[in-house]
C-alpha cells in the first residue's frame, strides 16, 4: 500500500475539526471530510486522484519546476443569499480577490511575520485569480452570480451547487475556478473539492462572513480577512493539510517536502516555535496557509507547496484548460455607444427630449422623471427624439437614454435635467407668422409683443407706407429675453434693406429714411437658436413724413443721413482668383441655382443647392476660369439677382 493510498484511507476515517479547543466556534475546514463522501460514493476516483500525484510528482522532479510562467484563474462568485446580510457585496467580494492574489504572490501586507527560520521557503505560487470578464456563452459578465434561496443553510453535501436544491449550478470547471458564497452550518467554514473529483461540483465553498481581506474584513473576527478562501483554494489546487490529517500520530504527510512534519492542527496565534513531532527547533509552520490558525497569523505558501499547485497547469496537469481560458479576457463590444441627450421645445407643459444616432441601434430606451421622485416614466422608440406633454409648470425633470442593439444594450446616458417655463404674462397674438408668405399685419407706431419658441421659430410682419402716414419707417425690437435679431426687407421680402444685429439681449433699432411709398416686411427671430418660452419681445414699426435720427449720425435735418440698402448679392473678394465667396439671401425654402456666365452669355458653371429661408453663404471653385470679368446668377422662389465679377490670378 503506497503513501499516498494511505493518506486517502487517513481522510477517510478521520474527521476534521474533532480535536478543536473549547474555545472553538468554528470547524476550520471539511475538506477532508468532503472527500471522504466523494470516495465513499466513487471508488474510481482513488485511482484518479493517485494518477494526478504521480503526474505532481514527475513534475516536481523534472527541470519545468524551476521556471513557470503566471497562470491567471477567470473566477465565478456564485452568491447564494437567504438574508440580505448573506447578499456580500460587490465591493467584499473584490476585497476577497485582492487578498487571494496577495496571498497566492507572496504580496500580502503581513509576509514580513514569517519567522526567519522559514523565510527562505515562503513562495510566490504564480497562481492569480480574475473575476471573470465572459461567461461560458461569450456574453460579458461582472464574475458574480446572485441567487436567491429558500435554504437557511447549506452542508458538505454539494446543495449550493446543484439548483434543485437551492444552490446554483456551476459554470465550465475547465474553464473557470467556481467559488460559491453561502451560509455553511454546523459552523463550517468552508470546503473545496480536491483534482479528480466531478465536474459538476468542482470548486470551492466558504461560508459569507469569512469573505473579506486584511484592508476590507468581513463580519466574524477571526475568521474575517479572506484566508478562509486562501486555504480552501489551496485544497482546490492540490494541497492537503500541512499536518497529513493523521490525529497526532506523527505519521502523516501533505506530500510537500519543505513542510516540516507535525503532530496536528494548530489554532488562534501560536507562539513561535511551537515543536511537535520532534520537529524542533523550528516547530510547526503554523503559519502555513494550510494549517487552521487565525487569519491574522497566516501568511505563506512554501516553494514545494507552488510547484505542487503548477503541475496542475503543466501538459497532462488535470487543471491545464484553466491556463488558456478566455474568461479573464473582457468582451469587446462594437456598435452600441451610450447617447448623448438634450432638451429642446421646452415650454410650460411640454418639452422635447433629444438625442444622436448611435450606429446600429435598433430602438432607445428613456426614462424620465421630476427631480427627487423615486420612480422613472419609462418608454421606447426607434426615433432620436419624443415629445413630452401634460408637464408641470415650473418644474424641475431630468431624463437618460439607453441604446438598444440587436445583441445587448448600451449604459444609460447621463442625465439630463431640464425645467418647465413659468406661465407669461405676454401674448403673441400673430402666430401663426413663420414665412414671408404668412406674415401678418401689425398695427404702426405700436408696440406688439411675440414669442420666439421653439429655436426654430420665425416671425413676419409686412406693412405698407403711404404718403399720408410717412414714407420713412424705423424698426425698433426691445426687451429682449434672448439673442434676437430683426431684418427689414422691400418688395415681397426680396431686396434686404438693414438689419439689426446686435449680440446679446441688446435692443435693436433699424431705419431706412426713403421717401418712397411701397410694402416691407419685417423679420424677427433668435440668433443660432435662441430662444424663449416664457418672455415675449416687443416690436414697434414706426413711420415718420420726416427723417429719423439714424445709426450713423444724430441730425435728422440732413437729408442725405439715411440708411444704404444692403445688397441681396454679395461677391468676394472681387477680383477673386481660385475661390470666390457668394453671399445671397434665399426667400423661401427650396433649390437655388448658382451660375456663371461669360460676356458672351455662355453658361460656364453651374452648381445646384438647397437652401432654407434667409442669407447664405457658399464658396465656389474658380480654378477652371480664365482670366476676365464674368457676370454671377442667383435663380430663387422665381427669382434673379445678378452682379458682375472679376477673376485675375
Amino acid at each position: 500500500m503506497n503513501k499516498f493510498f494511505s493518506f486517502l484511507l487517513a481522510a477517510c476515517f478521520c474527521c476534521l475539526g474533532t480535536t478543536l479547543n473549547a474555545q472553538q466556534a468554528y470547524y476550520r475546514c471539511s475538506s477532508a471530510e468532503h472527500l471522504k463522501e466523494q470516495l465513499a460514493a466513487d471508488p474510481t476516483l482513488t485511482q484518479t486522484m493517485e494518477a494526478i500525484e504521480q503526474q505532481s510528482t514527475e513534475y516536481a522532479q523534472s527541470s519545468q519546476s524551476g521556471s513557470r510562467a503566471v497562470v491567471t484563474i477567470p473566477v465565478v462568485v456564485h452568491v447564494v443569499y437567504n438574508t440580505s446580510a448573506q447578499n456580500i457585496s460587490d465591493a467584499l467580494i473584490q476585497a476577497q480577490m485582492n487578498q487571494l492574489n496577495l496571498d497566492f504572490a507572496k504580496l500580502n501586507s503581513d509576509a514580513s511575520n514569517v519567522p526567519s527560520a522559514f523565510s527562505a521557503l515562503a513562495a510566490n505560487t504564480n497562481v492569480q485569480f480574475c473575476l471573470a470578464q465572459r461567461d461560458p456563452s461569450g456574453n460579458p459578465t461582472t464574475g458574480i452570480v446572485r441567487k436567491s434561496t429558500t435554504v437557511t443553510s447549506f452542508s458538505t453535501t454539494d446543495g449550493v451547487k446543484n439548483t434543485s436544491t437551492g444552490g446554483d449550478a456551476a459554470w465550465d470547471a475547465t474553464k473557470y475556478l467556481n467559488l460559491w458564497v453561502c451560509n455553511l452550518g454546523g459552523g463550517i467554514l468552508g470546503y473545496a473539492q480536491f483534482p479528480g473529483g466531478p465536474a459538476a461540483t468542482d470548486g470551492v465553498v466558504v461560508t459569507y462572513t469569512s469573505v473579506g481581506s486584511l484592508t476590507t474584513p468581513g463580519s466574524s473576527a477571526p475568521y474575517n480577512y479572506g484566508r478562509t478562501a486562501t486555504h480552501e483554494v489551496g485544497h482546490w489546487l492540490n494541497l492537503y493539510h500541512i499536518w497529513g490529517d493523521d490525529g497526532t500520530a506523527c505519521t502523516g504527510s501533505d506530500n510537500v517536502a519543505d513542510t516540516p512534519n507535525q503532530a496536528d492542527e494548530n489554532y488562534g496565534c501560536p507562539a513561535f516555535p511551537t515543536v511537535s513531532c520532534s520537529n524542533g527547533p523550528n516547530g510547526d509552520m503554523f503559519m502555513n496557509y494550510m494549517d487552521y490558525t487565525d487569519d491574522a497569523c497566516m501568511n505563506m505558501f512554501t516553494t514545494g507547496q507552488a510547484t505542487r499547485m503548477n503541475a496542475l497547469f503543466a501538459t497532462g496537469g488535470v487543471r491545464a484548460g484553466l491556463a488558456t481560458s478566455l474568461g479573464c479576457q473582457p468582451v469587446i463590444v462594437v456598435g452600441c455607444g451610450v447617447p448623448s441627450g438634450s432638451t429642446t421645445g421646452i415650454t410650460t407643459t411640454a418639452a422635447t427630449l433629444t438625442w444622436g444616432a448611435v450606429a446600429n441601434a435598433v430602438s432607445y430606451n428613456y426614462q424620465w422623471r421630476t427631480v427627487g421622485a423615486a420612480t422613472w416614466n419609462t418608454g421606447s422608440t426607434a426615433s432620436t427624439s419624443v415629445a413630452l406633454s401634460g408637464l408641470t409648470q415650473t418644474t424641475n425633470y431630468q431624463f437618460q437614454v439607453q441604446t438598444v442593439c440587436s445583441a445587448e444594450s448600451s449604459a444609460f446616458s447621463s442625465l439630463v435635467s431640464f425645467t418647465t417655463a413659468t406661465p407669461s404674462t405676454c401674448t403673441d397674438i400673430y402666430e401663426s407668422n413663420n414665412s414671408a408668405t404668412a406674415a401678418k399685419v401689425p398695427a404702426l407706431n405700436t408696440n406688439l409683443t411675440g414669442f420666439i419658441t421653439p429655436s426654430t421659430d420665425v416671425d413676419w410682419f409686412k406693412f405698407t407706407t403711404t404718403t399720408t402716414g410717412g414714407t420713412r419707417v424705423k424698426v425698433d425690437l426691445t426687451n429682449l429675453p434672448a439673442d434676437y435679431d430683426v431684418v427689414l426687407y422691400k418688395s415681397n421680402a426680396s431686396t434686404k434693406l438693414a438689419t439689426g444685429a446686435t449680440s446679446g439681449t441688446t435692443s435693436e433699432s433699424v431705419k431706412y429714411n426713403i421717401t418712397t411709398t411701397g410694402t416691407y416686411y419685417v423679420k424677427v427671430y433668435g440668433y443660432n437658436g435662441a430662444t424663449s418660452s416664457t418672455s415675449c419681445y416687443t416690436l414697434k414699426i414706426s413711420t415718420s413724413k420726416t427723417n429719423f435720427r439714424t445709426i450713423e449720425g444724430d441730425n435728422a435735418d440732413e437729408p442725405t443721413d439715411r440708411l444704404i440698402a444692403e445688397p441681396v448679392l454679395k461677391l468676394y473678394p472681387n477680383p477673386a482668383s481660385s475661390k470666390l465667396n457668394v453671399e445671397y439671401l434665399s426667400t423661401t425654402n427650396g433649390a437655388v441655382k448658382l451660375s456663371v456666365y461669360n460676356l458672351s452669355g455662355q453658361r460656364v458653371m453651374l452648381t445646384e443647392t438647397e437652401a432654407t429661408e434667409g442669407m447664405h453663404i457658399q464658396s465656389i471653385n474658380t480654378d477652371v476660369l480664365s482670366n476676365g470679368v464674368y457676370i454671377f446668377e442667383v435663380y430663387n422662389n422665381g427669382e434673379t439677382q445678378r452682379q458682375k465679377f472679376t477673376i485675375a490670378k
